[in-house]
């Protein structure tokens, strides 16, 4: 039990540390990125008012039709391209990304450069 609760404070004291140098503004939001084990979600945040703007999850009905598993790196590029073209369609074409506490390798890592191949610039 001792070790989890180690484990999750390291994960806060990352995203804390990871968020103190990322602000989003109405010119350039944040795109913020969350997984855990089933499941990705992404969301445009403007800091500066305190709302989502945009947002896409793997467990998205229209997406979740599509994708055979919401966890894996497939899931991650659609989660990318999806939050981008609706980030485009709500006029945000410059983000700046938010990894929160998990490397940039992998899921995250598909996702952003998914959403960047769909016209998002980071």
């Amino acid at each position: 039990m001792e070790h989890a609760r180690t484990i999750l404070r390291q994960r806060l004291r990352r995203r804390y540390r990871v968020r103190r140098s990322i602000k989003g503004t109405a010119e350039r939001p944040r795109l913020s990125v969350f997984r855990s084990h089933k499941h990705i979600y992404a969301q445009v945040i403007d800091d500066a008012t305190g709302r989502t703007l945009v947002s896409a999850s793997s467990r998205d009905r229209e997406l979740r039709e599509a994708l055979a598993f919401g966890g894996n790196r497939a899931a991650a590029e659609a989660i990318g391209r999806s939050v981008a073209e609706r980030a485009l369609a709500a006029g945000v074409t410059k983000v700046c990304f938010d990894r929160g506490a998990f490397r940039y390798h992998g899921r995250v890592s598909a996702l952003a450069e998914a959403a960047r191949a769909a016209g998002l610039e980071f």
